[in-house]
């Protein structure tokens, strides 16, 4: 009746008007007609990837020793975009990250603006420039992460699950929206280019909830608390329990509920896996998988995320590559 017709939209159904758009986007390869000619010397745009690469490299092996099967094109262009996600993301969690204002984040969305527009700044940005020119990349999920870290800055508290999923959008689902363009829909796919998107979208919101459910001490160690509030409440807990960080009964039942959700995310994100282009499967199965193992040590340490980081050791991460690998190859 009346009342639905003025129902607020949900963060689900905002975040699915941005996939829909990425999704025309691809198929209507609109990029020729809109995006400039860079013109970046060659010679400087391939030092630029190679930095990109190197930075990927140091900063998460597994994700970059998976890019090595990709064709080159689409391997560079993921380390570019790997790059830029992570400058964003130190601009609110690096080193400097307690001096950063609103209008430097301001500034950063000018500088992408920018580069969108075949205006690079530095080398990194000159990499990603040339990369958005190449592929149906859309700014929209760019700009949503810079949304996501503006919101980092005002809010140390969610209400509800719809406010933590459109945050989880923002940071992480986004990161999802920018790669699959590049990485690419496996030709035979039969699937629709929206449920690709989607399952990349479900992928990025899985990492960032298992990200908060091992993070949950070390976040309220700086008086942060990741955590729907009304589900605390539900299960009796409040922020006082968080920083005390013990591991009651409560804990464990309101835990357990938390990492199923992550579970049904990583669920979906898997049926789309499959529709990936043969060779950019492995970077995406890799993370998925490393990710999944995060919440196995969660259970593991009892659900004991206050004073115990739940890590995946060196050598379960090299096992899980040929794992990944074979799955890529189905």
């Amino acid at each position: 009746g009346e009342e639905e017709a003025a129902a607020p939209v949900s963060s689900e159904q905002r975040v699915n008007s941005v996939v829909l758009k990425q999704a025309a986007l691809v198929s209507e390869r609109l990029r020729s007609l809109e995006k400039p000619d860079i013109v970046i010397p060659g010679t400087l745009l391939s030092d630029a990837y190679d930095r990109c690469g190197e930075v990927c490299a140091e900063y998460a092996k597994t994700f970059y020793l998976g890019t090595l099967l990709m064709t080159p094109e689409r391997r560079r262009a993921i380390w570019a975009i790997y790059v830029w996600c992570r400058r964003t993301d130190e601009l609110v969690d690096g080193p400097n990250a307690s001096h950063i204002t609103p209008t430097a984040l301001d500034r950063w969305e000018s500088r992408l603006e920018e580069l969108f527009q075949g205006r690079p700044f530095d080398m990194y940005d000159a990499a990603l420039s040339d990369t958005v020119a190449k592929f149906p990349v859309d700014i929209q999920p760019f700009k949503d992460m810079i949304e996501g870290m503006r919101m980092d800055l005002r809010k140390s508290q969610y209400k509800n699950f719809d406010e933590l999923y459109l945050y989880c959008y923002y940071v992480a689902g986004t990161v999802g929206l920018m790669s699959v363009p590049v990485m690419g829909i496996a030709p035979d796919s039969q699937a629709t280019t929206e449920s690709v998107y989607n399952a990349a979208l479900a992928l990025g919101i899985a990492n960032q909830l298992t990200n908060i459910l091992r993070d949950v001490g070390e976040d309220a160690r700086r008086g942060r608390i990741y955590l729907p509030q009304d589900e605390l409440a539900q299960a009796g807990l409040s922020d006082d329990d968080i920083f005390a960080g013990k591991v009651t009964d409560k804990w464990r039942f309101f835990m357990k509920n938390q990492i199923r959700r992550a579970r049904m995310f990583f669920d979906q994100a898997e049926k789309g896996v499959t529709e990936l282009n043969a060779a950019s499967r492995w970077p995406v199965w890799a993370s998925l998988l490393l990710y999944r193992q995060i919440l196995d040590e969660i259970e593991a340490n009892d659900y004991n995320n206050f004073t115990r980081r739940a890590y995946v050791s060196k050598v379960k991460k090299l096992a899980s590559l040929p794992i990944a690998y074979t799955k890529s190859l189905i």
